[in-house]
């Protein structure tokens, strides 16, 4: 349960870091982005950016998450509605400002990139003892399984 409770608080901390570095970028690589911002009169261009860093940040949120806890999947969807809780009332807000279509990806694909992202540090082998007429032999064998979540 710690361990699962220290998870989701590294993956909100690193949704928050990994979005505001890359908008930081955003900043400097974009022209007019800097200056839209304020105002939130971005372009479709720029907006397609601001989905590209929200996509990124979930990712790696979903992967520091699942690297600190291997074993809780759910802390993954937990960590995705929490982040889908918060920004709802956000867009709601904005609503006016950006188009539907932004709304509906930003907030429609947060908790499964989330969850992709843990797939990404998830390990898909494990060490099993092998067995002949009965006896456990002393060599491990590495099983390869697919990914089931």
């Amino acid at each position: 349960m710690k361990r699962s409770i220290l998870a989701f608080i590294v993956g909100l901390v690193v949704w928050v870091l990994v979005a505001s570095l890359l908008n930081r970028v955003l900043r400097l690589a974009l022209e007019g982005y800097a200056a839209a911002e304020p105002q939130m009169v971005f372009t479709h261009g720029m907006m397609a950016a601001r989905l590209a860093l929200g996509a990124l940040a979930s990712l790696a949120a979903g992967a520091a998450t699942r690297a600190v806890a291997p074993s809780s999947a759910r802390v993954l969807w937990v960590l995705g509605g929490v982040l889908l809780a918060a920004f709802v009332p956000v867009h709601v807000q904005l609503w006016a400002r950006f188009p539907v279509w932004y709304h509906l990806v930003f907030l429609a694909t947060l908790i499964p990139l989330v969850v992709l992202g843990g797939t990404f540090t998830q390990n898909r082998s494990r060490i099993e003892p092998r067995v002949q007429e009965g006896k456990r032999l002393d060599l491990p064998m590495l099983v390869v399984e697919p990914y089931d979540p």
